[in-house]
């Protein structure tokens, strides 16, 4: 073993290539190969140098053999705590790659790895070393910049890139420290180097009104300013309905419809007309024909595709088309003359659909009205007093049978197993100066229902005609839970006594549902819903139809939103042409070419969208809590690791106790307890257990809020 390192490789390499050669432990290859004892690590260092290029394979049971290691690709996801994950587009679970082997991997990079470990049935999942970087995933990176003596570093606000940028001097493009800017990568660094970068844009101070937002804006590349070629056709199509626009479609402008939405929207993609007739409900949901405006392969086209969704963050919308559209002649404002795709429905009394149609229509919207106010009109049918409802007195019947149908089709949705998950979603006040003056869960009431079950009542029914009628379309799917984190998911709440059946090695919706039934209006309630999410798996947009898990449903799309998602926009097209009689060959053809990469591009952007709105939610929550620090809430233990308590508030916000400052005593964290128990006081922790905290401090750049608790509430169920 007197040979250069690369001499000593060629070797070994040779000897587990020999056609004589079996699967052999160190040990082995040392004693044939008269390797003395005490070189034997250098051994170890020369078959592990093989094994990260892939030339040779190790088993579970610590043997080297040629060729067996299969080299896979995925992209790399890194984590704040240096470890990372490869993630693979077909594979439901992702691959962990310890820190020592991400081979200077940088987030979001598409790489090669080989298996290291395998899953072992006991919760240890796959384990992976990545041998080779494909290509860069990320090239610019957004941050707070500081500058030093003659050069800079930029701090990143994103946690997964794992290293400070070094800015060398005459490339900060006149940053000063305190500045939020955006950074082009020259270099990705390496094992002793740190990256390198140029600042491209310096998007504001930090304590400027606005630069928050915007940095996460820019963090996740997401699109501001419209082009001006579109910005151009969306003035030149965005005229006022005419006669020619209105010939050969069914007017339906005199049927009695409203639009029901938050006070605050702007873009009314959706309109309700409903009556009944007997033992028939006769539901309109009419939706915006944004075809009609946005013509396919058009430059407004191509940028609604790019985009994919509208992202509405906590002090402003980024619309997927231009407001001279979404907020005008594609906006079902009340009073005018509006191009729509309806799907009218005659529904039962058993909430069955016997009858529909879908068709062109143009419509004339009753009312603009909102959640609030249809809630209102509501519950004031068991009071003296109705003043919402002499508002609206001739719309009011309507109102009721809509209360009506609605509680029969949520009542079939529940029978059939449809998941609700009704989580409290956070609604943010802002000033003026977009500071955050009050933090609240969002109200969802009858009237946010009433809207939600005709969504998805149309959507199903949409969906169910195009997947008979065998042409190209695009689906709203969602798949079966992994096996393994369901069986995960039933180990934990067996600790509460709770159980969820697992038959066949699947579970079905129902069993889900059940599980939620029987733990609504218990101290755990929050926690093992959040759970039994995120045991799921995420709903995407694909060519074929597999069904939706989490709705119970065999068949469903999204139709209800063309203003604000690409696929309702794709689909209504493809609506279009089949009732125009033009979905022939050639046509069929040319859809079944591009769905597959529109499916693939609405998810992803969908994904990007959803990861920014709870960045912004979670930078305002921290804002928030900034001037309450030193202030007491009540809250609720959410979470236990062996770091700390998570303690969620009833106003939405989450922040942790940490075990250092859990001063009155050291807790050690029982894994198999669920439980943080202090060693000489054998105070108890659990999960669900109402507490009272004190706010410690935030950090806005990693948007964490620090907690410490106050006097406790011993254990809930004592």
């Amino acid at each position: 073993m007197d040979q250069t390192f690369e001499k000593r490789k060629k070797v070994i390499y040779d000897f587990i290539c020999d056609d004589f050669y079996v699967p052999m432990k160190i040990k082995e290859i040392a004693i044939i190969l008269q390797i003395p004892k005490e070189q034997r690590d250098e051994l170890k260092e020369v078959l592990d140098a093989l094994e990260g290029e892939g030339k040779v394979f190790v088993s579970k049971k610590g043997k080297y053999a040629k060729g067996q290691a299969k080299r896979l690709t995925g992209t790399f996801q890194a984590n704040a705590r240096g470890f990372g994950f490869v993630i693979q587009e077909e594979e439901a679970e992702d691959i962990f790659i310890s820190e020592e082997n991400i081979g200077g991997a940088f987030q979001g990079d598409q790489v090669e790895f080989v298996i290291t470990k395998e899953a072992d049935g006991r919760g240890n999942r796959k384990e992976g070393k990545i041998v080779r970087i494909l290509s860069h995933g990320t090239t610019k990176v957004v941050g707070l910049y500081e500058k030093y003596k003659s050069f800079g570093f930029v701090r990143p606000d994103n946690q997964r890139v794992l290293n400070d940028i070094y800015i060398p001097s005459g490339k900060e493009k006149g940053a000063m420290t305190g500045h939020k800017v955006v950074v082009e990568l020259t270099s990705y660094g390496g094992e002793d180097t740190k990256p390198e970068g140029k600042v491209i844009e310096i998007i504001g101070h930090i304590n400027d009104p606005g630069t928050d937002i915007m940095s996460i804006v820019k963090g996740y590349d997401l699109p501001v300013e419209f082009p001006e070629r579109v910005m151009n056709q969306a003035e030149r199509v965005g005229k006022e309905v005419s006669e020619a626009d209105m010939a050969g479609r069914m007017d339906l402008r005199e049927w009695q419809m409203v639009t029901i939405d938050g006070e605050d929207a702007k873009d009314l993609d959706d309109a309700i007309s409903l009556t009944k007739e007997g033992e028939y409900y006769r539901l309109g949901v009419h939706i915006a024909d944004v075809t009609n405006y946005v013509q396919e392969k058009s430059s407004l086209d191509r940028e609604a595709l790019n985009r994919g969704t509208s992202v509405y963050l906590a002090d402003r919308v980024i619309p997927m088309l231009p407001h001279k559209l979404s907020n005008g002649i594609c906006s079902l404002n009340a009073g005018e003359n509006r191009l729509a795709l309806s799907c009218i429905m005659t529904i039962s009394d058993k909430g069955e659909v016997t009858d529909h149609v879908i068709a062109e229509t143009v419509i004339q919207v009753d009312e603009r009205m909102s959640y609030t106010s249809v809630a209102k009109i509501l519950e004031e049918q068991e009071m003296p007093q109705k003043p919402e409802s002499e508002k609206y007195q001739s719309l009011v019947p309507m109102f009721l049978l809509m209360a009506e149908l609605s509680g029969i089709l949520r009542e079939k949705r529940k029978n059939r197993g449809s998941i609700d998950f009704d989580f409290p979603e956070t609604k943010i006040i802002l000033d003026e100066n977009g500071k955050p003056v009050d933090i609240k869960p969002y109200d969802r009431n009858a009237a946010t229902k009433i809207i939600e079950d005709f969504m998805l009542m149309a959507n199903e029914t949409v969906a169910e005609e195009y997947f008979w009628r065998e042409l190209p379309f695009l689906y709203r799917t969602h798949e079966q839970p992994d096996e393994e984190k369901i069986r995960k998911l039933s180990t934990f709440i067996n600790n509460f006594g709770f159980h969820i059946h697992v038959g066949n090695s699947e579970v079905k919706p129902k069993e889900v549902q059940k599980l939620l039934g029987k733990v609504e209006g218990t101290p755990q309630e929050a926690l093992i819903s959040r759970l039994a999410l995120r045991s799921m798996k995420q709903a995407r947009y694909t060519p074929e139809n597999t069904g939706h898990f989490g709705l119970a449903a065999k068949y469903y799309t999204h139709f209800t939103s063309p203003i604000r998602r690409y696929p309702d926009l794709q689909i209504h097209r493809i609506i279009k042409e089949n009732i125009r009689g033009r979905m022939e060959g050639e046509r069929i053809a040319h859809y079944e070419k591009i769905l597959p990469e529109v499916a693939m591009q609405s998810s992803m952007r969908e994904r990007r969208a959803e990861e920014a709105e709870r960045e912004t939610v979670k930078l305002k929550k921290t804002e928030y809590m900034q001037e309450h620090i030193g202030d007491i809430f009540e809250g609720v233990i959410s979470g236990l690791t062996k770091w700390g308590a998570y303690v969620e508030l009833q106003n939405t916000i989450e922040g942790l106790v940490h075990v250092t400052n859990m001063k009155d005593d050291h807790y050690d964290y029982l894994e198999e307890r669920y439980e943080m128990v202090g060693e000489r006081t054998h105070n108890v922790y659990k999960l669900g257990q109402q507490v009272r905290v004190r706010v410690l401090g935030v950090d806005r750049l990693q948007r964490t809020i620090d907690f410490e608790f106050c006097d406790v509430e011993q254990d809930y169920d004592d």
